[in-house]
């Protein structure tokens, strides 16, 4: 979303280098080497089983890696003696199925982190969610519990929820692959609007219109490895691996 040449000069926010993951015997991730610069918006798409949700949980350390580096905002998470708690707190996480906390209202789900670790005040915390509410067009529903809103409510809780840290990166993992189609347009558009604010974020998505219009760059997966990368235009009019184009035809 943002201008090409200021990406350009920007430095990366994101640094990934032969990342490597196994489950038992299993080789998820087989290598993989990603840069994500400030404010750049990037979109992971590729079948199912490509590795793609590991590599995004990786990059907090919900999954430990078995090999390579990540370096996130100058700070090496692969490190054992990182603290990794306070890497979270700059980098916000939303997931498939939301991950409310069901005997919590809207507002407490919100307040709960930043209070809880004193970054914020109640009073602070309360006004900076009412502001989130706001912005995701939820306002109304501070009060209620999260069995009381629709699955696209309870996703642009979630996003809300995310920002209360005031992240610098946005982790998304496949965010509105629960959701009925007619809900995947509301939680899209709280998306787009933080790409326009230059937030870094990315995005593993099967909404290839989304991906299109969004991204900075797309990287496609197969496999646990990165087969091809580059902007919309060229992922989408002119990729030249043949897994891609076989994977686009199915999908588009």
């Amino acid at each position: 979303m943002e201008n090409k040449d200021s990406l350009k000069n920007k430095s990366p926010m994101i640094s990934v280098k032969g990342l490597k993951k196994c489950f038992g015997e299993l080789e998820v991730l087989k290598g993989m080497d990603v840069e994500v610069k400030e404010g750049e918006v990037v979109c992971l798409i590729g079948p199912s089983g490509s590795g793609k949700s590991t590599f995004l949980r990786c990059l907090n350390k919900l999954e430990e890696a078995n090999g390579g580096e990540i370096i996130i905002d100058g700070q090496r998470i692969t490190d054992k003696k990182i603290n990794i708690n306070k890497v979270r707190e700059n980098i916000g996480m939303v997931f498939q199925h939301f991950n409310l906390f069901a005997n919590l209202t809207i507002i407490d789900n919100i307040t709960l982190a930043p209070v809880e670790l004193k970054i914020l005040t109640k009073e602070q915390a309360r006004e900076r969610a009412m502001e989130l509410l706001r912005r995701v067009g939820l306002e109304d529903k501070a009060e209620v519990y999260p069995s009381q809103l629709s699955g696209g409510q309870k996703q642009r809780c979630a996003i809300a929820r995310s920002l209360a840290m005031s992240p610098d990166i946005m982790l998304f993992d496949e965010p509105t692959s629960a959701l009925d189609p007619e809900m995947v347009g509301e939680v899209l558009d709280v998306m787009k609007s933080l790409a326009r604010e230059g937030m870094t974020m990315v995005i593993v998505t099967h909404e290839m219109g989304f991906a299109r219009e969004v991204a900075d760059r797309i990287i496609f997966m197969d496999d646990g490895y990165i087969v091809e990368q580059g902007t919309p235009d060229y992922i989408f009019n002119h990729a030249k691996e043949e897994r891609t184009i076989s994977f686009l035809n199915k999908v588009l």
